[in-house]
């Protein structure tokens, strides 16, 4: 074997960061010892892995197909030195999920984890929709935790819970408290939305696809806990997914509003790379996610401690 598992883990990392100075920090190296580490690999099977386009490296063709491989191999190689220790963990885990998984699920789930492993290190990306298939798109995420689909054909996705967006107002808001609305009259009321990427954001539009009207848009947040202040406050009407609003429900400081015309039911989906080895890690975490979703019909139907 003519290459090192450090020259991969560097090859790796210039991949991810598209720049040697990046990566290096990113290692806990020096630029000087990165650079010689990715040139000597190149030297050694006289082949370049990256082209410079301005100031950034990009994955020439060679690259893209070594980098999957290359991280499974890292992958497997962080198992056997885990092994060799006699350490009880389940490696590294780089988790990415989006908000609405992030802030009510995700951290809970994580928790658990840790708990049952404590000799594991987890990492946790919250982010929309969007930047987590690019992050697993791009290996520097090992599992994605989205709202919605993923066609991406390099991303396998399996379905998790259904979930299930509403649309919903301030008790003082003129709309509260009625039992049929038309479409129409919601898309005149000025809307808190979230930004453009996100899977709610996409849920809501699609839903609502076959109306030459568009949204109302006043604001756009990239908080869902945000969106619910602004509407709580009475500066329009929101959407976000029922799991974010039980206990706002229950305090009566939101009430939902009805959509019949619009479905807005989705799944809460488990992504990983294609090419991506799925570690014990990965293994475990996909398992204590679907154990804590277990017998619920709907995210809002998960046992969960409530929220003040």
């Amino acid at each position: 074997m003519h290459y090192t598992l450090r020259q991969l883990e560097v090859f790796v990392a210039v991949a991810q960061h598209e720049s040697v100075s990046h990566a290096a920090r990113a290692l806990a190296m020096s630029q000087s010892a990165t650079s010689t580490a990715l040139a000597e690999l190149e030297r050694q099977f006289d082949c370049q892995l990256l082209d410079r386009i301005g100031k950034r490296l990009k994955l020439n063709a060679l690259g893209f197909q070594l980098l999957p491989k290359a991280v499974a191999l890292l992958d497997r190689g962080e198992e056997i030195e885990e092994l060799l220790r006699g350490q009880k963990g389940v490696g590294s885990l780089d988790v990415g999920a989006t908000l609405t998984i992030g802030n009510y699920l995700a951290t809970l789930l994580i928790s658990d984890f840790m708990q049952r492993h404590p000799g594991s290190r987890v990492r946790l990306a919250v982010r929309n929709t969007r930047h987590i298939i690019e992050g697993v798109r791009q290996h520097s995420l090992d599992l994605g935790l989205i709202e919605g689909q993923c066609d991406d054909e390099m991303i396998i996705s399996q379905p998790w819970v259904e979930d299930e967006l509403c649309v919903f107002c301030s008790p003082r808001h003129p709309l509260a408290g009625r039992e049929h609305l038309e479409l129409e009259q919601l898309l005149r009321e000025d809307w808190i939305m979230r930004e453009e990427g996100s899977g709610t954001r996409m849920t809501l539009e699609h839903a609502a696809r076959h109306r030459r009207s568009r949204f109302n848009t006043l604001l756009e947040l990239e908080h869902t806990e945000g969106i619910k202040r602004a509407v709580e406050s009475g500066l329009g009407i929101g959407c976000v997914s029922r799991l974010a609003l039980r206990d706002a429900f229950r305090r009566g400081s939101l009430v939902p509003l009805p959509t019949p015309e619009l479905d807005l039911k989705r799944q809460f989906t488990f992504i990983w790379h294609r090419h991506k080895y799925l570690t014990t890690g990965v293994r475990e975490f996909l398992r204590l996610c679907r154990e804590m979703t277990a017998g619920a019909k709907r995210s809002d139907d998960i046992a969960l401690p409530p929220i003040p």
